[in-house]
């Protein structure tokens, strides 16, 4: 849809900004809101609230983790028509949403700024400073290596008005327009929700049941695998691999294990390396490993932290490795290990207090059950799951390509709406008939 333009336009004055509508203001910030500072001294509220991906949601101050404050005395109270900004640690993260519009009232942290619209519509300013989020407006406006913002800083920023009743027009309109495209990714990421459940259910069903539908069952003896096709050989870990422990040498990549991509296939850049890893600069110390190796980390294998070597390198030497003692197609295993029932296998086997100091000894995996179909079958079952993993990943693809497109069209709806490059006031007006 195409959307006509207001009939006249006047130099608004600033750079950014352009033209705007002839009867529209600009004036600076402190002219249309004002600072909130209302104190929650003495506990007044509860409701604990937090500014993400552009939006104010509600955190669960009973999962604290640590990470939260006893007392929540030194936050300030928002109310519904405020607007938050989070203006902090501008230089090191420019890709997230930095305002949101609050709809109930609650706490947010000091570090937030909040600001109460008295001479405007809030929702219309909530969508004007989405555009100047976009736009990166405040990314401008710090400088060098300042890396905050208060009030006193922003104060001054130009901020584009048309009157009242359209501020409110427009804001409907774009209350409508938004939903319609949020509705629109909503079906893409459920759409997507659905492949990897049935990317899932294949590849489950593939490594357990096999390929033929014909072939005929017996049952496993292992609860988790069910009935398994009857010439297929039900073992345990420690009859497929065995652990070893070879010392690295300095020519060899240190290759890394994600839980999303398995064993890396080369020696990821510093800058590439998790903040959380350290590497020692002692290349001996870590494990060597050879392709078809399996490679664990066992703080995190339950959650995937697994995968199949496929060049020599070396690991960390916390990781634990096992080489097949035989002819093992090896990706066959790590499928296997990757469904649900063997996930939750893996998880029961850690030891540990909590989830987050689980570790999966090699005295553990070694008697997890295991199933070995003839070499032949466990090939063609791995080339059938890499056939279906290229479509699904077309598909994923596809569906992220929209989402983006429709991301990219709602922000320049916005965008164009709230600084008058195209006018609405119709449309709202048809709407409301």
């Amino acid at each position: 849809m195409s959307f006509p333009r207001y009939p006249k336009y006047k130099e608004s004055g600033v750079e950014w900004l352009g033209e705007v509508p002839e009867h529209w203001q600009v004036e600076p910030l402190y002219g249309t809101v004002t600072e909130r500072a209302e104190s929650n001294e003495g506990m007044v509220e509860e409701n604990l609230l937090s500014l993400s991906y552009g939006r104010i949601v509600r955190k669960d101050i009973t999962s604290n983790d640590g990470l939260l404050p006893e007392s929540f005395e030194t936050y300030q109270i928002v109310r519904p028509g405020d607007v938050v900004f989070r203006l902090t640690d501008l230089q090191n993260d420019k890709r997230s949403l930095r305002s949101a519009l609050v709809e109930e009232t609650g706490i947010i942290t000091s570090a937030y700024l909040a600001v109460t619209p008295i001479s405007a519509n809030s929702r219309f300013m909530s969508y004007l400073f989405r555009s100047y989020d976009t736009a990166k407006v405040f990314y401008s406006m710090g400088g060098g290596l300042r890396q905050s913002m208060k009030f006193a800083d922003l104060k001054r920023m130009p901020t584009v008005l048309p009157p009242t009743t359209e501020q409110i027009q427009i804001a409907a309109f774009l209350d409508r327009e938004t939903a319609k495209i949020d509705g629109l990714v909503a079906e893409q990421q459920r759409l997507m929700e659905l492949l990897k459940e049935k990317r899932q259910a294949v590849i489950s069903h593939a490594v357990t049941k096999g390929l033929n539908p014909d072939a005929p069952m017996k049952p496993s003896g292992v609860e988790w695998l069910g009935e398994v096709p009857a010439h297929w050989e039900v073992t345990r870990m420690a009859a497929v691999f065995g652990e070893v422990a070879e010392q690295g040498l300095d020519a060899l990549p240190i290759l890394s294990v994600s839980i999303h991509d398995g064993v890396s296939d080369d020696e990821l850049a510093d800058e590439d390396v998790d903040r959380k890893v350290t590497r020692s600069d002692d290349r001996t110390k870590y494990k060597r490993v050879m392709p078809g190796d399996l490679v664990y980390n066992m703080m995190r294998a339950w959650q995937g932290g697994f995968g199949t070597v496929t060049v020599e390198g070396m690991v960390s030497p916390a990781y634990v490795v096992a080489r097949p003692r035989g002819r093992v197609r090896t990706q066959y295993i790590e499928h296997l290990l990757r469904t649900a029932q063997a996930v939750e296998q893996m998880r029961r086997h850690s030891r540990g207090i909590t989830d987050f100091r689980l570790r999966l000894y090699w005295d553990e995996f070694k008697n997890l059950g295991a199933l070995l179909p003839p070499l032949v079958e466990a090939e063609a079952i791995c080339r059938e799951i890499e056939t279906m993993d290229d479509e699904f990943a077309a598909l994923v693809s596809a569906s992220e390509r929209s989402i983006r497109l429709l991301m990219e069209r709602r922000a320049a709806l916005i965008s164009a709406a709230v600084t008058g490059q195209i006018d609405v006031r119709h449309l709202a007006q048809e709407a409301a008939a």
